[in-house]
C-alpha cells in the first residue's frame, strides 16, 4: 500500500468558467490556470503521483507546455490513472476536501463523485468528496480563491 496526499489552489477571476470535479458550476467568477484549473481534480492527480513516488501535476503536465493550455483535467486524471495501472496499482480509497466559500458545492458532489471514480477506474464508494467553507477566513472566506486537499491510497493490484 502506498499513500499519498494533495493540495492545490486556484485564484478566482472574471471571465472564466468554474470546473470542479469535471462539473461546470455556474458562478460569475471561474479559476485561472493553465488548464481548466480544476482545482480539486488537481489535487487528487498530487495525490496520485505522490503515493506512486512520482513527482506532482507540474513534473508530468508543466505549465511551460502549451499543449496543456486549456487542457481538461479529466483527461489529465486519466492519464495518471493510467500511470498507476501502469505502475502495478489501483486506489484503494481517495478522500478529498473542496475548500471555499461560494458557490455551494453540495449539489454537485454526487456528480462529481462520479466522473473521479470514472476516470479513476474505480466503484464509486472508494471515492469522498468534502465541502466546507473557512467562515470568511483567508483567501478562501474573502472569495478570492477555491483550494482543495486530497489523500489517496493506492493498493497493488497483484494482492487485492
Amino acid at each position: 500500500m502506498k499513500i499519498g496526499i494533495g493540495y492545490d489552489v486556484h485564484k478566482l477571476v472574471e471571465n472564466r468558467k468554474l470546473i470542479i470535479g469535471g462539473v461546470e458550476i455556474i458562478f460569475e467568477k471561474g479559476l485561472e490556470g493553465h488548464s481548466d484549473a480544476d482545482v480539486l481534480i488537481h489535487a487528487i492527480m498530487d495525490s496520485i503521483l505522490g503515493a506512486m513516488g512520482k513527482g506532482d501535476i507540474g513534473c508530468l503536465f508543466p505549465d511551460t507546455d502549451d499543449a496543456y493550455k486549456g487542457a481538461n483535467s479529466r483527461v489529465l486524471l486519466r492519464t495518471v490513472t493510467d500511470l498507476m495501472t501502469k505502475s502495478g496499482f489501483k486506489i484503494g480509497n481517495v478522500d478529498s476536501v473542496i475548500i471555499a466559500q461560494k458557490p455551494k458545492m453540495m449539489p454537485h458532489i454526487e456528480k462529481m463523485k462520479r466522473n473521479i471514480a470514472e476516470d479513476l477506474e474505480t466503484d464509486i464508494s472508494n471515492v469522498n468528496i468534502k465541502a466546507t467553507t473557512t467562515e470568511h477566513l483567508g483567501f478562501e472566506g474573502r472569495g478570492e480563491g477555491i483550494a482543495a486537499q486530497s489523500v489517496c491510497l493506492l493498493v497493488n493490484k497483484e494482492n487485492h
